[in-house]
């Protein structure tokens, strides 16, 4: 079993589980067990699935609930460019790599150097996770209120675990370190302005402004050609 496999199947399990807290807070928002699973089925990205229960939990009619829950989903159209330029998926597989282009699978991808270890990575973590967030909604659903408080069961930690563990090895530097600082200084300061689910959006903006601002124009090839020519050399 390979690096990025065991860390897609790792990430999968983890955030799966996490599936069972959605499954139960959607039962408890109002919505049935067949509306909660084909959410997940459907829409399948973590963070709007939580944005549109809790909006509908808060009283929003199904509009808001849906906007609420694009807000959250147009990262993953960023994903999706880089995921296209990573593994470069071709026929059917373009469908499936978008269905399944979350930030999980993109962050297993993306840890990985080996080429063929980041398509194992992204297909391991982006296919289990599928299967595994799926089976454990209808498990949360089922149950509802019988697990009581999600929180007491620590399910709600698992996926913040999970990105910590894919994160830590990448803080080699000054740098991501500075920048891993300030997001989450930034969404801290948020918090209590925004809705839930919109500050990490917001650390999203800062690393990408720091990341434009920081490269600066390339300068490569711009420097003028001092070199002197062949029939040129070894003359005063």
């Amino acid at each position: 079993m390979t690096p990025a496999t065991k860390i897609g199947l790792s990430i999968a399990v983890a955030t799966g589980l996490y599936a069972i807290s959605y499954g139960a807070l959607g039962v408890a928002a109002g919505l049935n067990v067949f509306q909660v699973s084909a959410l997940s089925l459907l829409m399948f990205t973590g963070g709007s699935q939580f944005a549109f229960i809790g909006v509908i939990a808060g009283g929003g009619g199904p509009g808001a609930a849906f906007g609420a829950a694009t807000l959250l989903g147009v990262r993953n159209a960023v994903y999706g460019m880089q995921i296209k330029s990573m593994i470069r998926p071709k026929g059917w597989r373009k469908l499936a790599a978008a269905h399944v282009t979350i930030d999980e699978s993109v962050a297993t991808a993306s840890g990985q150097v080996d080429p063929a270890e980041q398509k194992r990575g992204f297909w391991v973590a982006g296919l289990g996770i599928y299967v595994f967030w799926n089976i454990f909604t209808v498990v949360g659903a089922l149950l509802g209120d019988a697990l009581g408080d999600p929180k007491a069961w620590g399910l709600d930690g698992a996926a913040v675990a999970a990105f910590l563990g894919l994160l830590w090895p990448r803080l080699k530097s000054a740098e991501p370190v500075a920048i891993a600082t300030v997001c989450a200084l930034a969404t801290i300061l948020v918090i209590p302005l925004v809705p839930p689910g919109v500050p990490i959006l917001v650390a999203a903006v800062v690393s990408g402004v720091w990341g434009y601002l920081g490269r600066g124009p390339a300068q490569e090839g711009l420097e003028p050609d001092i070199e002197p020519h062949a029939g040129e050399r070894g003359k005063p």
